[in-house]
């Protein structure tokens, strides 16, 4: 199953894009013969300030057809990092063949989207900053692999 992280705003060489880079890599290694994987990000930038309904526009272009929907939101569910992964896993055993991931501007992710989301996630309480969301959200990925593989990388 293709993973696609669609969000709002572009991510600036620098510290964040190098920890993501290295983090989606890691997560293409060990998924691959789990069957998830490539990761990929699509940035979409609502250069007509069309607000949340413009940006919910262009994400749901960036949306693989057939994609099972995560939108992250501060109000969505707090999940574990191993439920976080069986869910992945469920998809992917399902049949999934694309999984994308939802980020929106700074004022968070028009309600259409999050309505028509599988799985409405929070990171935790806390509000982060775009670039810390998407750096935390590949990390999770990567863990999700090692979940899945049975690596001693997950420690609960």
């Amino acid at each position: 199953m293709r993973l696609t992280v669609c969000a709002v705003g572009r991510l600036r060489a620098g510290p964040e894009r190098d920890l993501i880079d290295d983090y989606a890599a890691r997560a293409e290694r060990a998924g691959r013969g789990m069957g998830l994987g490539p990761v990929s990000f699509a940035e979409v930038e609502d250069k007509k300030g069309g607000g949340k309904s413009g940006e919910a526009a262009l994400l749901a272009r960036a949306l693989p057809a057939g994609a099972r929907v995560i939108a992250l939101d501060e109000r969505g569910k707090l999940l574990k990092s191993p439920d976080f992964a069986a869910r992945l896993a469920d998809w992917r055993d399902g049949g999934a063949q694309d999984a994308a991931i939802l980020i929106g501007g700074a004022d968070g992710l028009d309600p259409s989207l999050r309505a028509r989301a599988d799985l409405v996630l929070s990171l935790g309480h806390m509000v982060w900053p775009h670039m810390l969301a998407r750096v935390m959200l590949a990390e999770q990925i990567y863990r999700a692999t090692q979940i899945l593989a049975g690596t001693p990388y997950h420690r609960e």
